[in-house]
């Protein structure tokens, strides 16, 4: 297995201090299973390596939530509804900046914001992608059965080779990391890979 740097993409999903950073609103769900799989670390040697080997970085977003985002929509889900609530990664807040390790640089392609799941759905993410050359995408970020493995399945439908990282994700419990990684993503990822293993490839 092989990442040639002209044609791959790292897909860096949601590194905002709400999911990562101590204090955000969603850090204390994630927490255990990510210092269980040491998410933080294994994000910050993923984004290493790609960068020193010139593979190009995408940044994909989640929505950063306004109050009364969802008023007149006819069907958001309730997904979308509870963390419209808690005002989850709040516009020009804290918890929807990035965590201080995973700032972008100039070099990096910044996605546009999704609303759902996915960072292909409703973005220019699949254009960007394109406009880069990019066939084969590498996913971290969080989390790892919600926007991880809908992004990486759209993915795959639309063509594009896709690779999992185990352990630079994480979830709100251990079951969700196995139904994401033991179950689903076998049906549609081409590679699934622990942080180590990939940097092998890379180097």
């Amino acid at each position: 297995m092989s990442y040639p740097r002209e044609g791959t993409g790292l897909l860096l999903v949601d590194p905002y201090n709400d999911f990562l950073s101590e204090g955000g609103k969603l850090n204390g769900l994630a927490k255990p299973v990510a210092e269980a799989v040491g998410t933080l670390d294994n994000l910050r040697k993923v984004l290493a390596a790609v960068r020193k080997a010139g593979i190009q970085v995408f940044y994909v977003p989640h929505h950063r939530a306004r109050p009364n985002d969802f008023r007149t929509w006819k069907h958001p889900s309730p997904y979308q509804l509870g963390a419209s609530r808690a005002q989850v990664f709040a516009a020009g807040s804290w918890g929807g900046e990035w965590h201080p390790d995973f700032q972008p640089t100039e070099q990096d392609v910044m996605v546009q914001e999704h609303w759902g799941a996915s960072g292909f759905a409703n973005t220019d993410l699949d254009y960007q992608l394109k406009q880069h050359g990019v066939q084969r995408v590498i996913l971290v970020g969080m989390l790892a059965n919600t926007c991880i493995e809908s992004t990486g399945r759209f993915a795959a439908e639309l063509g594009y080779h896709v690779t999992l990282v185990t352990d630079a994700t994480a979830a709100f419990s251990p079951e969700a990391m196995r139904a994401a990684h033991e179950l689903n993503g076998p049906t549609y990822a081409h590679v699934i890979f622990t942080t180590e293993e990939l940097l092998a490839a890379i180097a």
